[in-house]
């Protein structure tokens, strides 16, 4: 069995190695939080992490058959599909730090719900030795599950919340979010509270590794985010915000705020696809993403697949006048159609699951109306709202 040798001989290679490593898994964000902690760390040492998301039992492997001795610092993105998963590649990455960034609907239809997720998450925290350190989202609704597999210290973080590492007083700019840390002010050239959660988990595993807030705050404003995360591009004056590598309720709320923050533009405009792997209730978790929806600022909803009728359901029921709701019935219909409906000045943000394939979209639109610049991600200047627009102080916390 090549797949059983593959970890076999990860597992032996690990146990050769002496430098901290650093797990990361949850519903969302661990690609994200991977990266903001690998350009954290590598000014200082010698790092090996995760390509791209390379999570499951080929990829895991790989990552750490990559590191050797002088490698200073591991960091390796865990994912799962399916209940037991996380617990045996867990038992081949043996973490000294284990980072959850939240847990959510996510794979549902074989971990069967949300408990079931945080059950399969909380594999990597019982991994861990007493003297090893968990972090974690107090944010999680799904904390006390996460903290019975506890058996090491734990450092938690939170947004506007009760945790040891608290971001307070955030404001969105149009680029960029900025926030309270201690007595110091921080800002992050990427958008949401959900990459400020990100941020503060990276950030208590810098503080496990000795790095302090004064040597991390340059770095932090140097930050990223990754292809279709967040990312922006500048159309003939339609600012199109890509953040459909993939897709959950929990992660499609986050990415409403985001679009709802953002000021000075036409309309904005939520081009919502399919969520995949929800089983059971799809239909459900699409409607009340879609009543959520009605009950924030968006202009325009453009619902795009089968599922994501029920989001235009859940919006319409809420109140949503039905002129202000579009549907597609795929991808390829939706990047026909949709640049006829967008005019200088919108703010445009996709989001759907992976298989989606959002980007055909994307493109479509770029050779429709052509690329006037291409930013990097969540890092460009904004269109619609020119410079010196508004601040705005986030209400609203994951």
């Amino acid at each position: 069995d090549p797949q059983r040798a593959l970890l076999a001989l990860a597992s032996a290679h690990r146990a050769k190695l002496t430098c901290p490593v650093i797990a990361i898994t949850g519903s969302a964000g661990k690609t994200t939080t991977k990266n903001m902690l690998h350009a954290l760390l590598e000014p200082s040492l010698r790092v090996v992490a995760s390509e791209k998301s390379f999570n499951n039992d080929i990829g895991v492997p790989l990552t750490l058959l990559r590191a050797d001795e002088r490698t200073e610092a591991l960091i390796v993105e865990v994912g799962t599909n399916a209940p037991g998963e996380i617990a045996a590649l867990a038992a081949v990455v043996r973490p000294t730090i284990a980072i959850v960034t939240g847990i959510g609907h996510a794979h549902l239809e074989k971990l069967g719900s949300v408990e079931g997720v945080a059950r399969e998450k909380s594999a990597l925290l019982s991994a861990l030795e007493p003297r090893g350190l968990a972090i974690l989202n107090a944010d999680c609704r799904q904390l006390p599950i996460l903290r019975r597999a506890l058996s090491s210290r734990v450092v938690t973080c939170s947004v506007q919340g009760d945790a040891d590492l608290v971001a307070r007083e955030l404001l969105f700019h149009s680029v960029a979010t900025s926030f309270q840390l201690g007595p110091l002010r921080v800002t992050l050239p990427l958008l949401g509270t959900h990459n400020v959660s990100n941020l503060l988990l990276a950030i208590a595993a810098c503080q496990e590794l000795g790095l302090g807030l004064d040597e991390l705050l340059p770095r932090i404003a140097c930050l990223r985010g990754g292809k279709q995360r967040l990312e922006r591009r500048e159309l003939a004056g339609i600012t199109l915000i890509d953040d459909a590598y993939n897709a959950n309720p929990e992660s499609m709320r986050a990415a409403m705020r985001v679009l709802e923050g953002l000021h000075g533009y036409r309309r904005r405009v939520f081009v919502l696809g399919d969520m995949l792997e929800l089983g059971p209730s799809a239909a459900e978790l699409h409607h009340a993403v879609g009543a959520e929806i009605a009950a924030r600022n968006i202009d325009l909803l453009v619902l795009v697949g089968e599922l994501a009728k029920a989001a235009g359901a859940g919006a319409l029921e809420a109140g949503m006048p039905p002129a202000r709701v579009v549907h597609y019935s795929d991808t390829v219909a939706a990047a026909q159609q949709l640049g006829e409906r967008l005019a200088r000045g919108d703010v445009v943000l996709l989001k759907a699951s992976r298989a989606m394939r959002f980007e055909r979209i994307v493109d479509a639109l770029g050779a429709a109306l052509g690329d006037a610049a291409r930013g990097d991600a969540g890092a460009s200047s904004s269109g619609g709202g020119g410079s010196g627009m508004p601040l705005l102080r986030e209400v609203c916390s994951l």
